[in-house]
């Protein structure tokens, strides 16, 4: 067994950037596995199985890691495995159906793509494949492999449903089941839920993605520094996000009033 286009060795878990680099190449390419407690000889092949030892939460963390430093966002597999009798852990990364994926390296976004063995950045011209690669995916209309029915607000389902249909003449009765509303809103794929459907009518969005939220804040002048007057981080659903948005902007916009001569006064 060798590093292949699909495989990579790291001896531990203290190669985090590495780790970041192999997780975006895999996940603009073909995918691919990435053993931890291996070391490997110059030509790529098994020199040494030291495998690791796990603390605490530390796969919770390598996990939330990932999320917190790829764009969009991978949710890597993650397992223990023996191998002659010591522990190696094993990250499995898909291919992503949005691309490029971007790995936050010393605080700044780069692609990389994986070329024979090893990672490369990627350049503007290859930047434009991997984009042109990924053109017939849609974020939204992608399966949030995490979820399930049991993370969709059913109320907020019945309450979107009511609404189209005495606004907008939705053919889709309120009261049928929370399954088979999102199939006909096409919130589903392949029996799983879609992004779009967390987004909209999720119980908590930010479960799946970190970065739905909207901050607003309010600060003196016409540049936006520090300190701010108001600021406010406002989480929840799509819908939840807007109406809280409008009220944020209304309650810290000047408000005007005044009389009109020979009409009563206000």
């Amino acid at each position: 067994m060798e590093e292949s286009q699909q495989l990579e060795f790291k001896k531990s878990l203290a190669e985090r950037k590495e780790l970041l680099e192999t997780i975006s190449a895999f996940a603009n390419s073909k995918g691919g596995k990435i053993f931890v407690g291996i070391e490997e000889n110059k030509n790529g092949s098994v020199k040494e199985i030291v495998g690791i030892r796990i603390r605490g939460k530390e796969i919770e963390n390598l996990s939330n890691e990932v999320r917190q430093n790829t764009d969009p966002v991978i949710y890597p597999s993650i397992e223990v495995k023996e191998m002659e009798g010591k522990s190696i852990l094993v990250i499995e990364v898909k291919e992503s159906q949005v691309k490029p994926v971007f790995a936050k390296i010393d605080k700044l976004p780069v692609a990389f793509k994986r070329i024979g063995k090893t990672n490369q950045k990627a350049d503007v011209n290859e930047l434009r494949q991997i984009i042109s690669e990924g053109m017939e995916f849609l974020w939204d209309s992608q399966i949030c492999e995490e979820a399930s029915l049991e993370d969709i607000d059913w109320e907020k389902v019945r309450w979107v449903l009511r609404k189209a249909k005495t606004e907008r003449n939705l053919d889709i009765d309120p009261e049928i089941s929370v399954k088979e509303a999102l199939e006909k809103l096409n919130l589903t794929k392949s029996g799983k839920l879609t992004n779009a459907a967390i987004l909209v009518f999720g119980k908590e969005p930010q479960k799946f993605f970190l970065q739905g939220e909207v901050r607003c804040a309010k600060f003196k002048g016409t540049r936006a520094v520090k300190p701010f007057i108001d600021m406010k981080v406002i989480l929840g659903s799509s819908y939840e996000q807007i109406d809280a948005t409008e009220k944020f902007v209304l309650n810290n916009i000047r408000k005007a009033a005044w009389t009109v001569s020979g009409q009563v006064e206000r």
